[in-house]
């Protein structure tokens, strides 16, 4: 075993947990949605647009071990990240609602759960965008060794 499969073989686990994220988060956003009937407004589908390729980048990732998965995946999870603090900073109403871009169709404010008094959906997709980041930021860190 060379060098260079010893590193590949280090990065496989990050990789792996990213794709775990990204699909299980991208499952439950269809979950919510087609079999919960939880009409997503519309920064959800701005993080859906952001989350649903990452499914395809960390999968050809995994297979490759590039490191370029982390050039195309940072923008995509940096703007998703940053759609999903507005999100909850309009949801907990930090964010005056004038400022809301949901003005037609389903609010941006609409509570369809609230698990432990924390756990929106404009939450869990924050988090899950957060956990996606750190791990690139590791990942892109031992790919620098």
């Amino acid at each position: 075993m060379t060098h260079s499969d010893n590193t590949s073989n280090a990065h496989w686990p990050i990789l792996f947990v990213c794709w775990l994220v990204v699909t299980t988060s991208t499952l439950g956003s269809l979950f919510f949605s087609e079999i919960m009937q939880f009409a997503p407004c519309i920064l959800c589908w701005y993080q859906r647009i952001f989350l649903f390729p990452l499914v395809f980048i960390f999968a050809t990732g995994l297979f490759s071990c590039d490191r370029s998965v982390v050039r195309y995946a940072v923008p995509l999870a940096a703007a998703g990240w940053l759609v999903a603090l507005y999100h909850n900073l309009l949801y907990s109403g930090i964010i005056p609602e004038k400022l809301q871009p949901c003005t037609k169709g389903v609010s941006c404010t609409e509570e369809y759960i609230n698990l432990f008094g924390f756990f929106s959906i404009p939450m869990l997709s924050f988090l899950s965008f957060s956990a996606i980041l750190a791990l690139l930021f590791i990942l892109n860190r031992r790919f620098s060794r």
